[in-house]
């Protein structure tokens, strides 16, 4: 039953832009799937589902281990939620879309890149700790390439 609700979920989240654990509880009880909101959000854990932007809001999607198109992925929600980078020695601070920095942060843990130790997320704010100051401006480099940012 769980592989069929959570097959079901992807495939809601694809066809419709599902903003809520609330409203995708109620597309999959309509849909014959007798679920709870705390069901729905051990699914969305499970199933690695994150918030991107999209015209006039946000909506779920799929950030799954699929090889290059996952790689795409991270891009995306990178480019679509990053407003601006600060560096304050070895910590670079990340400004974002209102309620992208966890997924923003979530794109940039997934990347592996080693000169983070780890990024902390609010709702419009990351805090990543780099290894070193010169490691700072090379992750800012870094962005700004995927960002095709001019310096």
């Amino acid at each position: 039953m769980k592989i069929e609700r959570h097959a079901k979920i992807v495939e809601l989240i694809n066809q419709y832009n599902i903003e809520t654990q609330e409203e995708l509880a109620e597309r999959l009880n309509k849909a014959g799937f007798q679920v709870t909101q705390a069901t729905v959000s051990r699914d969305i854990r499970e199933l690695k589902l994150t918030k991107i932007a999209v015209e006039g809001g946000q909506k779920y999607a799929v950030v799954g281990n699929h090889g290059s198109t996952l790689d795409e992925k991270y891009l995306r929600v990178l480019r679509e939620g990053f407003l601006s980078m600060d560096m304050a020695q070895n910590i670079l601070v990340v400004r974002t879309v209102s309620g992208m920095a966890m997924a923003v942060a979530a794109a940039m843990d997934a990347m592996h890149w080693h000169e983070i130790a780890g990024c902390i997320a609010g709702d419009d704010t990351i805090m990543c700790a780099v290894r070193s100051v010169d490691d700072t401006l090379i992750v800012m480099d870094k962005i700004r390439k995927i960002l095709d940012i001019r310096q």
